[in-house]
């Protein structure tokens, strides 16, 4: 009874969150509305009517996760527990991508304006630039002041939320996929034997760490030197990546790793961006000085953003490539690919800029060819015997069949992982290829060797692939 009347306490409070909303929302539309929209006092109100509907809509969220909570508290340890993990999972991911799309698709857009603007001819004295651009069969022409305008405009879009609300997607999702079953997904024992526990402790807390450090050298007289600032910073990105690496299993330690560099980008946005241009508007709108210094560092972060965006990108895709995250030195990888794809990021500013570089594009991809090298495979032994596929099947029906199936037997996985099923013989021949990458070369499977798979036995596998991965 308990989480029945669980549920509908809180389906009760997000129905009246729901009718504040509503409310809130014809309030503050009568106020945009009303003559006295420039009044003090009445923007005083409005923006009070502004933040209780930014409270209620927080609510709405938290109400909207205890409920999915409350109900995985219901269905745990039942037949429905998987069902509903994979639809949080599918849920939350799209969501997650959605608002990520949003979030780089702005950062790339303003940063490739403020390297595009015209800056010399025909601009006001109060511009600091202005463009013409087409889109859509429509011409549009924009321009940037150097502080402000003299009268602030009363609508004015603010670029926040799809920050806010990526960073939010991917922790849910950080929980959704590894927290929940920490235990199998998160930890390794054979890299290092914590608790699940401890696991989420150390992977949140590294956020935090990781934030003050950068914080504290964006505040630094590093700041000015511009490549040292550079060159320390990527230090210590390299550090989390070795630290992850020597803490979580390898697919864990590449998302903490990306989650560490959303974490930092989302915080430039709340505690520094956003209280910037704040502080900009309301000076401007009560008539006080500007200080430009606010505008700099939010750009300065803003543009911090902007080279994260390609190594956040490349490790929201890493899991399908257990040549990177299954490499020996995944974590040196992973150092690789991000200053690689950091300077394809940095190429295509200075392009937009005008900017002509004969080198940084090429290194770059020099840097990233480099990647793919030393995740090559090791030449392959060779094989004394031919191997049958009866021998080869006893190893996967022993070792992989508990969660690859139709109906898996396994405690964590419901549904075989990304559909692939080894239920009869042609199924096994037919992924031949994704076996011997996973299996063989990056030993990335099974998930933490959790059904104590041999090295024999991987080469027996081998074997039978290169001798033609025959059904006899």
């Amino acid at each position: 009874m308990l989480p029945v009347f669980l549920l509908s306490l809180l389906g009760l409070i997000l129905l009246m969150l729901v009718i504040m909303t509503y409310y809130l929302h014809n309030v503050k539309a009568a106020y945009e509305e009303s003559d006295d929209a420039g009044d003090p006092e009445a923007e005083r109100r409005k923006d009070a009517v502004t933040g209780s509907q930014n409270f209620v809509y927080a609510s709405l969220v938290a109400v909207c996760l205890g409920m999915v909570a409350a109900l995985y508290l219901v269905l745990r340890g039942s037949v429905w527990e998987g069902h509903l993990m994979e639809w949080m999972n599918i849920v939350v991911r799209l969501m997650h991508i959605t608002f990520g799309i949003a979030w780089i698709g702005a950062s790339f857009y303003f940063v490739f304006l403020e390297n595009a603007l015209n800056r010399t001819k025909d601009v006001r004295d109060e511009l600091a630039g202005n463009l013409w651009a087409v889109h859509g069969g429509g011409f549009y022409y924009l321009e940037k002041y150097k502080v402000a305008p003299q009268k602030i405009p009363k609508d004015l879009h603010w670029f926040k939320y799809e920050a806010y609300f990526t960073w939010i997607t991917g922790f849910s999702l950080l929980f959704v996929v590894y927290y929940f079953n920490a235990s199998a997904m998160l930890i390794d024992k054979n890299v290092l034997d914590i608790s699940p526990m401890a696991g989420v402790g150390i992977g949140v807390g590294s956020f935090i760490v990781a934030w003050v450090l950068y914080d504290l050298l964006c505040k630094s007289p590093l700041i000015k030197t511009g490549i040292w600032f550079t060159i320390i910073g990527f230090l210590i990105a390299v550090g989390f990546a070795y630290f992850y690496a020597h803490v979580f299993n390898s697919r864990a330690a590449y998302i903490h790793f990306g989650a560490m560099l959303g974490s930092i980008m989302a915080a430039n946005v709340f505690f520094v961006i956003i209280p910037s241009q704040k502080a900009m508007v309301n000076a401007a709108k009560t008539g006080q000085p500007l200080n430009p210094q606010l505008g700099k560092n939010a750009g300065m972060r803003s543009l911090h953003n902007n080279y994260f965006t390609l190594p956040v990108l490349f490790v929201m895709i890493s899991n399908h490539f257990p040549s990177t995250f299954g490499n020996d030195y995944s974590w040196l990888v992973l150092a690789i690919i991000t200053l690689g794809t950091a300077g394809v990021k940095h190429y295509l500013n200075l392009k937009e800029k005008g900017q002509l570089s004969v080198w940084v594009l090429p290194v770059s991809v020099i840097i990233l060819l480099g990647a793919a090298f030393i995740t090559a495979p090791d030449k392959p032994g060779s094989c004394k015997s031919e191997v049958s596929f009866a021998e080869v099947n006893a190893i996967i029906q022993k070792r992989c069949i508990s969660c690859h199936s139709s109906k898996p037997t396994d405690d964590v996985y419901t549904a075989a992982p990304n559909g692939v099923m080894y239920d009869t013989p042609e199924q096994i021949a037919n992924l031949k290829d994704k076996i011997m990458q996973r299996v063989v070369i990056t030993k990335t499977m099974p998930q933490n060797n959790k059904t104590n798979i041999t090295q024999k036995e991987r080469d027996l596998i081998r074997c039978w692939i290169d001798q033609g991965a025959s059904l006899k």
